[in-house]
């Protein structure tokens, strides 16, 4: 004799309202829910998903979605049985006989439900017929729905594999775009946004600045701390970059400890204003869990739409800002380009 799955333990909702067991209606699940009805000639089908403690109920037909919540009961029993139940009379039933939705308008009287067995043999659902009269279905009937049980588990499989593999391209633009010490755009990505930002502020007639960035001493900070105390430094400082900047605005790594800003549509002296706030916010600041002080310096070019500078233009120009900055004595802001 088969086994008969472990069954989930079921826990009625308190409420519709905000309640985990009530999914919105998917138009495929629909479509199934309503094909098992039309197969079966009830005028009710649920379509419900478990996991350890709920019921989500996906689609019904004949009734809503939030009108059928508490018929878990009976999914509760379709899935103790293990491979399906079918009851003919739920009023004499002893295992229905006393439930609220047999005494209770619609008054249910026949049940016939199927389980949803994924690729490992675990029930994860059900899909159920109901009628408000007496009967008991054919066995071709009952195999028919117990095929189209599977067809909806296919589709389940399906969806959660299609999920899987949207998360999976995610991850990997992610790794394709983003640094993965700082979390900021690596410097290919950066590179790209910088030419559409040139290109966008030529063709809206806008200004451009550039900050780069690079970590005073930061040599002197890994050969004293170790280099896990400036991965932490870089990290950190990616944070605070992210925190001040706007949606529009980039931030990346440009390589080592340099980093580098994207501030479309912003003039130079705003540009310098928003680097010397963000040079005092990184001096005010302590890093990692040894309160690390450290200091930046800062070099900002700002190009307008009569300029006909090239990318490597730009960012020469502002690297050559970052080399005065340095010079000067470092902690501190250069311009290399006035509007």
């Amino acid at each position: 004799m088969a086994t008969s799955p472990t069954p989930h333990i079921i826990t009625p909702c308190a409420s519709l309202e905000g309640s985990p067991a009530v999914t919105p209606v998917a138009t495929d699940f629909e479509f199934l829910t309503k094909l098992a009805a039309v197969l079966c000639g009830t005028p009710y089908a649920v379509l419900s998903l478990i996991d350890a403690d709920r019921v989500w109920y996906v689609s019904a037909f004949g009734r809503s979605v939030q009108e059928v919540v508490h018929c878990d009961a009976y999914s509760a029993l379709c899935l103790l049985e293990g491979h399906g139940l079918h009851i003919a009379d739920l009023r004499i039933d002893p295992r229905t006989a006393c439930l609220p939705l047999t005494l209770a308008p619609p008054y249910y009287r026949m049940f016939c439900g199927v389980n949803l067995v994924n690729e490992t043999g675990k029930c994860v659902g059900s899909l159920c017929v109901l009628d408000v009269s007496v009967r008991t279905l054919a066995a071709s009937t009952v195999e028919l729905l117990a095929g189209l049980a599977r067809q909806v588990m296919s589709l389940i499989e399906l969806r959660a594999k299609s999920r899987a593999l949207e998360t999976a391209c995610q991850h990997l633009g992610r790794l394709a775009t983003v640094d993965e010490l700082t979390g900021l755009l690596n410097r290919r990505a950066l590179m790209g946004m910088l030419r559409k930002e040139i290109d966008h502020m030529r063709r809206f007639r806008t200004q451009l600045a550039l900050v780069m960035i690079d970590i005073d001493h930061f040599k002197r900070i890994n050969d004293k701390h170790g280099h896990l105390a400036g991965d932490v430094v870089l990290q950190e400082i990616g944070v605070l970059l992210h925190a001040r900047l706007r949606a529009t605005d980039g931030a990346g790594r440009y390589g080592g400890e340099e980093l580098c800003l994207i501030l479309p549509g912003t003039q130079a002296n705003d540009a310098r204003q928003l680097a010397d706030e963000l040079r005092l916010a990184i001096a005010n600041s302590a890093f990692g869990t040894g309160r690390l002080k450290v200091t930046a310096s800062f070099g900002v070019a700002v190009i307008g739409p009569e300029q006909q500078w090239t990318v490597e233009y730009l960012i020469g120009a502002a690297d050559m800002a970052l080399f005065h900055a340095k010079h000067q004595g470092r902690n501190r802001v250069e311009v290399a380009w006035r509007p």
